[in-house]
């Protein structure tokens, strides 16, 4: 004979206390009120699973949040899944997970997590830029879409106009972070698969330019029009030791005084400040130290040698000798990383080795064994090859007041 429950009521529950063990009251067809001995009120929906027939529990949440009548519409609701094989926490697993899809797992959020990883890897300047890329072009549109939503023709969509201006490098350089991002929320569990794979395919290629650069030739020419600018002296001793350390913009313009090493004369530039995230030494030549000379009234109480003029706490920004390049009129011939060009071309013209040249210039070398071989064996050999450069570099400067070889030179009139 079937056991007959008699269902409960507000008064019963209300009237119900703790005891000294948790307890149940029933109220008929597996849902049953669990009360606590520190006297909180679950309610519980006990149930075989469709799937194996096994015991299980549902729960549904606090008395009196939820009330008598709520607890025996989620009964009747989680039984009509039942009756339809469907197992009732798989199905709120579900829905739990959809609901995190939409409003937690949004192209920013996932965005913004594969950035923290990202940024490690990357120079700060790099990582600036990045961010700076999606919040002007991508974010706008996408920032509260679900990566689940994303597909190759709304990307596309967005990045047209971008292209119709004729930024085809601002496309080129979108497609690959907006691809990064989207393989991190694969590789997440996210989504099953990036949409966005090679989508570059639709959009014209932008056409490979070299970056703006002097002859060696033209060397004086600069030194002179160096020597003769209207900038300042913190921006004049930046362009001629990013010139003479063979270094890039940022690398250069982010130096530290605690980088300097006076006693073995070598600047060690961190691995996180390098485009390959390794450390990176340079041979520091007599120019360069007289440079140091020069700025060290103007910083050698700071952090940075070059320091910014609007926040002296900072270093100047990696595009001040670009701009001063372009105010000297050299807009079109010449960027500030093309000063490492004009170093290349003019040493392997004077037959210095290759590997050494490439070891001043800090790329990396792809064989791994060698290239720890080159890190402790190159330093010294580059020295020679540095001093060239520093002198042909003065030699150059002749007539046009460079700062290096003038020892009695430690005030220019600039703005």
């Amino acid at each position: 004979m079937a056991i007959i429950t008699t269902r409960l009521t507000d008064k019963e529950i209300k009237a119900s206390k703790p005891g000294e063990k948790e307890y149940n009251l029933f109220d008929g067809e597996g849902l049953r009120l669990r009360i606590k001995p520190n006297g909180s009120k679950h309610w519980i929906q006990n149930y075989y699973r469709p799937t194996n027939g096994k015991r299980a529990n549902l729960s549904f949440g606090k008395y009196p949040d939820i009330s008598l009548a709520n607890a025996r519409k989620l009964s009747l609701e989680a039984k009509q899944l039942i009756a339809q094989g469907i197992d009732p926490q798989e199905a709120r697993k579900h829905q739990q997970q959809e609901a995190k899809s939409v409003h937690q797992h949004t192209f920013y959020n996932v965005a913004k997590e594969w950035f923290e990883i990202k940024k490690d890897s990357v120079t700060p300047d790099h990582a600036v830029d990045t961010w700076r890329s999606l919040e002007n072009h991508i974010f706008p549109c996408l920032s509260n879409t679900p990566v689940k939503d994303i597909t190759a023709p709304l990307v596309i969509d967005i990045l047209r106009p971008i292209e119709a201006k004729g930024s085809l490098e601002t496309v080129k350089r979108l497609a690959l972070r907006l691809n990064e991002v989207m393989n991190f929320a694969t590789n997440c569990g996210l989504i099953h698969a990036n949409p966005l794979t090679g989508i570059k395919a639709a959009f014209k290629t932008p056409k490979k330019e070299n970056m703006a650069a002097l002859s060696p030739a033209e060397l004086p020419e600069l030194m002179r029009s160096i020597a003769y600018a209207s900038i300042k002296l913190t921006t004049r001793c930046l362009i001629e030791w990013q010139l003479h350390t063979i270094t890039r913009p940022s690398e250069a313009a982010g130096a530290r005084w605690d980088e300097i090493d006076f006693d073995s004369k070598a600047w060690t530039i961190p691995a996180e400040r390098m485009k390959k995230r390794r450390e990176h030494c340079i041979p520091l030549t007599e120019q360069m130290l007289e440079l140091l000379e020069i700025i060290t009234p103007i910083s050698g109480h700071r952090e940075f040698i070059f320091p910014s003029d609007r926040d002296p706490k900072k270093p100047c920004n990696s595009q001040t000798a670009n701009m001063a390049l372009k105010r000297m009129g050299f807009a079109g011939r010449l960027v500030s990383h093309g000063l490492r060009s004009l170093a290349s071309t003019t040493l392997n013209e004077q037959g210095f080795e290759p590997d050494l040249i490439e070891a001043a210039l800090a790329h990396v070398d792809g064989n791994q064994v060698r290239s720890a071989y080159n890190r402790t064996d190159y330093l010294e050999r580059r020295r020679p090859m540095m001093f060239w450069w520093s002198g042909h570099i003065e030699e150059a400067a002749r007539g046009g007041n460079s700062f290096t070889g003038t020892k009695q030179l430690k005030v220019v009139n600039g703005k």
